[in-house]
């Protein structure tokens, strides 16, 4: 069933994005690169991509659970929670790309996305502690009848995780492929995890699965040079899936981390250089590290691969080894940005290519 999943969804999400780069064409939803000046493409693309991979892992979802192939690990309500949330960012997103609408109201639908799952009930009870044993998250919690209980310390990691993971892949989504590419291997990682005898979990392994085939129809499309992009939907939707694909799979939220260390990092990197410059921390610009590396004389697709390779290899390590490793390795690639944004921050004036 995986391998008819991963294939059928690659085929699927490959036609149907055919059929959104028609619509948004049609619907006028198109990035115009003069809009921005840290645009680098120089033709019109239609935006909103994010749609047809969306639709693609909607539909395996329904396929996989009305013949039973989901639906015990992950409960019925639990899978309606991760669509409903998905779409809030979907719909949140094609109206931004049609209207650009301002940060401050471009956050409500991730916000609304994460509490929809929260809503839902999906959250860890306990995380694994990299040192041994686990942290308890549901010890303080209160009960509102049949509208549910609001379980305190899990409800607020489980918000504060979604929407540092929307918001790496959402500022991450600067070059062609980048974002939907490393997903697929956050996916496929996940998915592998859920092989192993310690965390054997199908139903986790069929959900990431489809998102991986899913998305990698979609790449075809969004693969250098660009037929169309992800669009501000999809690249929350990345994020959005990958972080519950962690949370449901038992809290691997080490091993995500590690897929998405490079990015994470870099993110925390900018936020503090805008920080330190007085700049608003929403405002983008060229201080990101794949930007960076196009400054340096990397070529897009090869900027695009060196960030593929990283996520390989550090998810790799997220499967194979122990928790006090994990940590470990996030603390070295740490120092390694650190040192990285020492270099980055010397004056390159190829960077003007760019702006």
């Amino acid at each position: 069933m995986e391998v008819f999943i991963f294939f059928t969804t690659i085929i699927a999400s490959f036609f149907v994005t055919i059929l959104v780069i028609y619509g948004m064409c049609q619907f006028g939803i198109i990035d115009i690169p003069r809009s921005l000046a840290r645009k680098i493409h120089k033709k019109k693309i239609p935006l909103g991509g994010g749609v047809a991979p969306f639709l693609i892992f909607s539909l395996a979802i329904y396929f996989l659970y009305s013949f039973k192939y989901i639906g015990i690990e992950i409960s019925g309500k639990s899978l309606i929670g991760i669509i409903l949330g998905a779409s809030i960012v979907i719909i949140g997103g094609i109206i931004d790309d049609k209207k650009n609408v301002k940060p401050m109201v471009q956050i409500i639908f991730p916000t609304l996305a994460a509490m929809t799952v929260i809503a839902f009930g999906i959250g860890p009870h306990q995380i694994t502690n990299p040192l041994g044993g686990v942290v308890p998250l549901d010890e303080m919690n209160f009960s509102f009848g049949k509208f549910g209980t609001f379980v305190v310390f899990a409800d607020i990691v489980v918000f504060l995780w979604l929407m540092g993971v929307m918001y790496t892949t959402k500022l991450l989504d600067g070059l062609d492929g980048l974002v939907s590419g490393i997903t697929v291997i956050g996916a496929l990682m996940i998915f592998f995890l859920t092989r192993q005898p310690l965390w054997y979990q199908p139903e986790v392994g069929l959900v990431a699965i489809a998102l991986a085939g899913a998305l990698l129809g979609f790449l075809i499309w969004n693969w250098n040079p660009a037929k169309i992009f992800l669009g501000e939907g999809g690249s929350l939707f990345c994020g959005f899936i990958i972080g519950v694909l962690a949370i449901i799979s038992g809290s691997k939220i080490a091993t995500t981390l590690l897929v998405l260390a490079i990015p994470v990092l870099d993110l925390l990197r900018v936020f503090a250089m805008r920080i330190k410059n007085k700049k608003p921390f929403y405002v983008g610009d060229n201080e990101h590290l794949h930007f960076k590396l196009l400054s340096k004389g990397f070529s897009h697709k090869q900027t695009v691969l060196l960030f593929y390779l990283f996520s390989l290899l550090f998810g790799l390590l997220g499967v194979f080894v122990q928790n006090k490793f994990k940590i470990m390795t996030l603390i070295l690639l740490f120092l390694l940005m650190i040192i990285g944004g020492i270099f980055f921050t010397k004056k390159d004036t190829n960077l003007n290519r760019y702006e």
